[in-house]
């Protein structure tokens, strides 16, 4: 039955632009990966910045709370509404116009209901390299990316999203418009607003636009799978490649032997990279716009000395593109193969680079002392400080065991994190999946002044109730 309220929003905004009925509704109530399911009186897609701009509105007024959702591809349920039967999700899938590309300003202005994918390619068309990148890219909306600040293979030559934004324009929870977006390179009047949006997780508005910077095409790339001892010989091959390839490096990836048992044997197609099995991997790549004789030289001569100099065991460098697309997939196939293998327990986190060789012993030697068998499956985005720190089940155990373990063990590596001056969440946000631990380990003082902002620009506290500040 439709509730009044959403038949107000149906008659202000049309039956084209509001669903109210349950099997309509549906498929907004919960996140991709089954985790999280939630309630909601309608579901809005707008069409225009100015249709956004009613609804939140109406439903300030009303005091109801506001869902927005992107692409729904968040891992922390981020955009999953509570189990309050009167919420209502604002999701911006129709708002896909890409406004302008600009190859003198190389900026690129886009709705945020824009597949990241499809602006990638845009940016392409245009000779330009938009280089933001993600294993969700394809699905996942820019909005939703600048909402969670999203991050990345690419991040240690580009960084987060956050440094790819130039403006923004979004909707306050009162209905009024922000104008901010820009294209600017320098403005120096005063804060920076457009920065509270992004990596605000839908708490303080909703972002409807973004000002982009794009890049030169970086066409020609070069990889290399180099076999390391350890985490500390990773770290110290990584200096030795920063200091000699510079802006080249694109991507530095490290991944255990553990992590590639477990993809060849849950991926298709994919073959030892090398005669024996080593305890660790790193994926370098190298990316520039010219001379790609000169790039591939370039590598083979910095991961010759390597060899030499005992800073990796054993190296493979992609001579074609079908190797280079191979040695990635080893990469890329990680999740899907942890995920084939059972449930398991996820922990995006952020350490200094330095600390990163230690933090992976210590963690490993307090969350055995809770669990012998778990499993460990660590890989991440090593040049950035990245690292997905996940658990599985041990051997034999029952397919509910991290629905009951996960939290304890959970609280172990969060906590560890903590001692190395970390952070629980590197680029997926916090949602709902880390709000104990985000009220629990945040410093009080920085969670008092969001507090601050939040009640500032939400005061009825209307926007995306139950993540991050809830």
């Amino acid at each position: 039955m439709t509730t009044e309220f959403a038949s107000r929003l149906l008659q202000a905004l049309g039956s084209e632009c509001v669903l109210t009925q349950p099997d309509d509704i549906a498929p907004w109530l919960t996140d991709w990966r089954g985790i999280y399911r939630g309630n909601a009186q309608a579901v809005v897609r707008p069409r225009t910045v100015e249709e956004v701009s009613k609804a939140l509105a109406m439903c300030n007024e009303a005091g109801v709370a506001v869902v927005p959702r992107g692409g729904n591809t968040g891992l922390c349920g981020g955009a999953t509404p509570d189990a309050e039967p009167t919420n209502v999700v604002i999701c911006l899938d129709r708002m896909t116009a890409v406004r302008s590309i600009d190859t003198v300003a190389n900026t690129m202005v886009a709705e945020a209901g824009c597949i990241l994918g499809n602006l990638r390619r845009a940016a392409q068309d245009a000779d330009r390299l938009l280089p933001l990148s993600l294993a969700a890219e394809d699905s996942s909306q820019i909005g939703g990316n600048l909402a969670t600040n999203a991050g990345g293979v690419n991040v240690v030559r580009y960084g987060m999203t956050r440094e790819l934004v130039l403006g923004i324009e979004a909707v306050l929870p009162s209905g009024e418009i922000f104008h901010g977006l820009r294209t600017l390179r320098k403005d120096n009047t005063g804060y920076d607003l457009k920065q509270l949006f992004i990596g605000s997780e839908g708490t303080l508005g909703i972002i409807t636009a973004v000002a982009l910077r794009l890049y030169a095409r970086a066409d020609v790339r070069s990889v290399v799978l180099a076999a390391v001892e350890s985490p500390a010989q990773a770290l110290e091959l990584f200096e030795r490649l920063f200091a000699k390839c510079g802006a080249r490096m694109q991507a530095f990836e490290f991944f255990t032997g553990d992590c590639l048992d477990i993809t060849l044997k849950h991926a298709e197609g994919l073959q030892e990279p090398f005669d024996q099995r080593y305890p660790g991997y790193v994926l370098l790549e190298l990316a520039d716009t010219t001379d790609e004789a000169a790039l591939n030289a370039l590598l083979e001569s910095v991961i010759g000395d390597a060899l030499e100099d005992g800073l990796c065991v054993d190296a493979a460098v992609s001579a074609s593109l079908a190797q280079l697309q191979t040695l990635w997939k080893l990469r890329e196939e990680i999740s899907e193969a942890q995920r084939a293998d059972g449930p398991h327990l996820k922990h995006d986190i952020s350490l200094p680079i330095e600390h990163i060789p230690a933090f992976m012993v210590s963690a490993e030697a307090r969350i055995r002392a809770v669990e012998p068998g778990v499993r460990p499956f660590i890989f991440g985005h090593f040049g950035d400080g990245n690292l997905h720190y996940n658990l599985s089940r041990p051997e034999g155990a029952p397919t509910d065991w991290a629905a009951k373990a996960g939290y304890a063990l959970t609280a172990e590596v969060l906590d560890e994190v903590m001692t190395y001056g970390g952070s629980i969440s590197a680029e997926h946000g916090i949602g709902q999946l880390k709000l104990q631990d985000f009220k629990r380990l945040k410093n009080p003082l920085e969670q008092r002044m969001m507090h601050d902002i939040k009640r500032l620009l939400d005061p009825k506290g209307i926007m995306n109730p139950g993540k991050l500040l809830s």
